[in-house]
């Protein structure tokens, strides 16, 4: 037994009790429901984390039955579902499914839709009737819905509901507060939890207990140690199917603004009063706020868009973005990013966060680096050209992790010094009865239990396309550089790298 004796909590397994729901989900056959939410909630009733009683129904357009829509869902949990599928389970999860063939234009199939909703839905302790309703649909379709809702009165009044929206959030800061606007004549902001599955990943939640439970980083956590941020969102897919989506969208609406805005505030926000939900939003938007707003010569001279050609991804050749199915062969979409940004507050003044996202880079990662500032006097040798700096880096994806970069003396006689790191991987490090929930899982269990922490707010979301909407409209007002400009299976073009370049730095690689 050592002098000191270090003290373990023995952390038992948290089991939270959810009241009997009715979720409805509107595009239920679509993409998202089938390779996404459907197996998650059937991922939730094998944990046992769903109540007894509860009710899924798809509102979808196609004619079908509750048992054609039963073996839609189980041909999808077979395709999508993680592990081999417990068919004890699936006999349980089926008899809470139902289908409910109706137009989203209808005013007659929302009556319907309260029909089904009166015979099924159980009361929760409370004697209230908890609806959930869940927008797997394109967003052209989102009005005509919360407006037929609002009409049949199925927003508030005799159901408890709460109403899940996926991104995009609008196309820009102005048809965002549109939206926002429509949802809000029929919903409280208590009932509107706008989903971003980034948020649900475990290292992104672990980023605020990292900053604020270990005193040994906070006090180095401002511009006085911290040389620069790296942000980097890198996926080695291309669009998978998503061109009429990504021909407007393009890789600033589909990443940019939300997911790498996401990672930003949470990395450079004040400590909150609380872990409340609003508490914790708050401290995000005022970040977005201080994000200096650039113009035009910024925008020109310190971000980089690219489009991906042919190349080569795992010694396998993959298509160029012109090549793909509905894409235009010269289309302009960006599907590349890199810029600098400034977060203008006392915290992080002069402090440049770097991000970078691409599509058919050469390596799927999400990682967010913290690099510290050079000691001022360099005391020891190195047979390296670059000394590294201390470094931190909280890895998102494929691996859940969190490294510590130090400098320590090499083996021996000399006095060499030498990079290693210290490391903690979740899967790893964390062993025995542990469950790591998928992002959709934590996601949709905070929803049922009323927890808004992980969603955005409306005030959010448009600070954070008040901070994207120069760029994206510089770009889209300016002719694209020669595309393709970057071969999949890079790092990006050329321009990237020379941001980096011109002033003393480089980007992360791996």
């Amino acid at each position: 037994m050592s002098d000191i004796d270090v003290q373990f909590c023995e952390i038992l397994p948290e089991k939270i009790r959810i009241q009997p729901f009715t979720m409805v989900v509107f595009g239920g056959t679509g993409d998202l429901s089938k390779k996404k939410l459907l197996p998650t909630l059937y991922h939730l009733c094998i944990d046992q984390d769903l109540p007894e009683e509860f009710s899924i129904i798809c509102f979808a357009s196609s004619e079908r039955t509750d048992e054609d829509y039963r073996e839609f869902v189980r041909e999808a949990i077979e395709e999508f579902s993680e592990g081999t599928v417990n068919w004890g389970c699936w006999e349980n999860f089926r008899e809470h499914l139902f289908y409910l063939p109706g137009n989203f234009d209808d005013e007659e199939s929302y009556r319907r839709l309260s029909v089904r909703l009166e015979e099924i839905t159980r009361p929760t302790d409370m004697g209230t009737r908890e609806i959930i309703y869940y927008m797997a649909v394109a967003p052209e379709f989102l009005p005509r819905i919360i407006e037929r809702l609002s009409l049949c009165k199925l927003c508030k009044g005799v159901f408890n509901t709460r109403l899940i929206v996926e991104k995009p959030f609008g196309r820009d800061k102005v048809s965002a507060a549109e939206l926002n606007r429509l949802i809000g004549r029929a919903f409280d902001e208590d009932q509107i939890y706008r989903i971003d599955h980034y948020l649900g990943k475990e290292t992104v939640q672990n980023i605020l207990f990292f900053r604020f439970a270990n005193s040994i980083f906070e006090p180095l956590w401002n511009r006085r140690y911290i040389d620069q941020v790296q942000i980097t969102v890198a996926e080695s897919i291309g669009i998978e199917g998503r061109a009429r989506f990504y021909e407007k969208a393009g890789v600033i609406r589909d990443i940019v603004q939300n997911h790498m805005m996401q990672l930003t505030s949470l990395v450079a926000m004040e400590p909150p009063i609380g872990f409340e939900a609003d508490s914790i939003r708050d401290e995000k938007v005022k970040v977005y706020r201080t994000i200096r707003q650039m113009d035009i010569e910024y925008i020109d001279r310190f971000t980089v868009r690219g489009q991906y050609g042919v190349g080569g991804i795992d010694v396998q050749d993959v298509p160029g973005y012109r090549e793909e199915k509905d894409v235009s062969p010269d289309s302009k979409a960006p599907t590349f990013f890199a810029g600098k940004f400034y977060i203008d507050n006392w915290r992080w003044a002069g402090v440049p966060f770097y991000l970078r996202t691409g599509k058919r880079l050469k390596k799927r990662t999400t990682e967010i680096s913290i690099h510290f500032r050079q000691p001022p006097l360099k005391l020891f040798s190195t047979t390296c050209e670059i000394r590294e700096p201390n470094l931190l880096a909280l890895r998102v994806q494929p691996d859940e992790e969190i490294s510590l970069h130090i400098g320590v003396k090499y083996p021996g006689i000399g006095k060499q010094l030498y990079p290693v790191n210290m490391n903690f991987n979740y899967e790893r490090d964390f062993t025995g009865d542990v469950h790591f929930p998928l992002p959709y899982e934590r996601l949709l269990l905070d929803c049922m239990k009323g927890d808004q922490t992980l969603f955005a707010r409306q005030d959010e979301v448009e600070a954070m396309w008040a901070v994207v909407d120069p760029i994206i409209r510089r770009w889209e007002e300016t002719p694209a550089p020669e595309f393709p400009n970057y071969a999949a299976g890079t790092w990006g073009p050329a321009e990237a790298y020379e941001l980096m370049q011109s002033e003393g730095r480089q980007w992360r690689v791996w």
